[in-house]
């Protein structure tokens, strides 16, 4: 029997749910919305995406708000959790994720170093916000983030479903 995938996996639990969700994507560079649609019939659940690459787009597009980016900057938690429940918000969508972050080789800084991206996912029980550091290229900085992006979302969706566990300590 084969391990199934985890975009497979959180478009089950997506259908099973009835449940929708999209994504605003920084470093990512719509790579969680292409692996999620990879799924046949993905259609029932995923509703949109913004590639959200610069700050113009963060705030008019997806609804971060300009003092955010102002006092915490684009690669942050503020930021992460602004662009999940903002990408929400705008598709009217169940579940929102927003991911930015920094995949290299450059822009990284001492205090935001490569390989530092912040995830959110966004639904009717709050918002989830993961601070990560990847390492490798820059292809691979982006699919271990995805990787993790629909592991979250995936740990998120069993919250929902099994409130008695507790899917995600990190929550704020």
């Amino acid at each position: 029997m084969s391990k199934k995938l985890l975009e497979e996996q959180v478009g089950q639990q997506l259908l099973a749910q009835g449940l929708t969700i999209a994504c605003a994507e920084s470093c990512t560079g719509g790579l969680l919305t292409s692996r999620l649609t990879d799924i046949a019939g993905s259609s029932a659940y995923v509703m949109g995406s913004v590639v959200s690459y610069t700050n113009r787009i963060k705030e008019t597009l997806v609804g971060v708000q300009h003092e955010t980016l102002l006092a915490h900057g684009a690669v942050s938690e503020e930021t992460a959790r602004e662009m999940a429940e903002g990408i929400r918000r705008a598709i009217k969508t169940d579940i929102g994720v927003g991911i930015t972050g920094i995949a290299g080789p450059g822009g990284g800084t001492k205090e935001k170093p490569v390989g530092l991206v912040f995830i959110a996912v966004s639904g009717p029980r709050g918002t989830m916000v993961k601070e990560n550091h990847f390492s490798g290229t820059r292809t691979e900085v982006k699919r271990q983030t995805t990787d993790t992006a629909l592991a979250m979302a995936s740990a998120y969706l069993t919250q929902l479903n099994h409130p008695e566990r507790n899917a995600h300590p990190e929550r704020k």
